[in-house]
């Protein structure tokens, strides 16, 4: 039975239009529900256009508890990222169906998915599938690590571009390139600008993103969609969601070639 997919379908409408987004990644274990109402709000005042929700790990049993949470004042779309089977919700709008391209572990390949994709149907939940790579940032991530998953070189664009192509060739609706939670390096553009030159899909860059000008950087190297998450975890770094925001919305407009 084919199902609506609305939340894609804004997602590949803003990328068609040449409207870049900005995801904030919520992680329930480093998150305090009664607090995420007010978060999600100040956050949508200051421009954000989405929620992506999940970790690595998920130790706490909060997950539905911060995804109801934040529905209490959200407009725009909450996503699961999953960690795992254990973070599947029908509280959520939709949830990326995460495949681990960069590697080649099987679990992460299609095992799990073989064990959410009956969930996901039951619960009416939006599966938007997802290419998934890994990019090496000099540190070991917490999803490499827990992925068994090696990560693709951060100096080799090419084989990050084959990839993404492939992903794309298989039916994957978007491609997520990841550096990892707080990494000490984020993808680099010209990995960025390579994939997005071969795919048509949306193109997501998340992972050690810690300021206005990296993540238009991302943006101007054809990232659709940029991901910040550890970054406003931190005392103090709220007061600028507004900028991230701006500088994203605005990224198109910086020349490539100042990259």
């Amino acid at each position: 039975m084919t199902r609506p997919a609305p939340i894609y379908d804004r997602l590949l409408a803003a990328h068609r239009e040449g409207r870049p987004q900005l995801f904030v990644l919520v992680d329930p274990d480093k998150s305090d529900p009664s607090d995420l109402p007010g978060f999600v709000a100040e956050a949508q005042d200051a421009g954000v256009d989405g929620f992506l929700v999940g970790g690595s790990l998920a130790l706490l049993p909060t997950f539905e508890e911060c995804l109801r949470a934040m529905k209490v004042t959200a407009r725009v779309p909450v996503v699961i990222f999953p960690g795992g089977v254990h973070q599947v919700s029908g509280e959520a709008d939709a949830i990326l169906f995460l495949s681990i391209i960069s590697g080649r572990n099987p679990e992460q390949l299609i095992g799990q998915h073989v064990i959410a994709a009956p969930m996901v149907r039951e619960l009416g939940l939006e599966a938007i599938s997802t290419g998934y790579m890994i990019i090496s940032s000099d540190a070991v991530t917490s999803t490499e690590y827990m992925s068994y998953s090696k990560p693709i070189p951060r100096e080799k664009a090419e084989i990050a571009a084959a990839h993404a192509l492939a992903a794309e060739m298989l039916g994957m609706k978007l491609v997520y390139l990841e550096a990892g939670s707080g990494a000490p390096q984020s993808v680099p553009p010209a990995m960025v600008r390579m994939v997005q030159a071969l795919v048509d899909v949306p193109v997501v860059v998340g992972g050690g993103i810690r300021t206005p000008e990296a993540a238009a950087e991302k943006v101007a190297a054809g990232a659709s969609i940029v991901i910040i998450g550890n970054h406003f975890e931190e005392d103090g770094n709220r007061a600028q969601l507004r900028a991230f925001a701006e500088a994203v919305h605005e990224g198109r407009t910086r020349s490539i070639t100042e990259l």
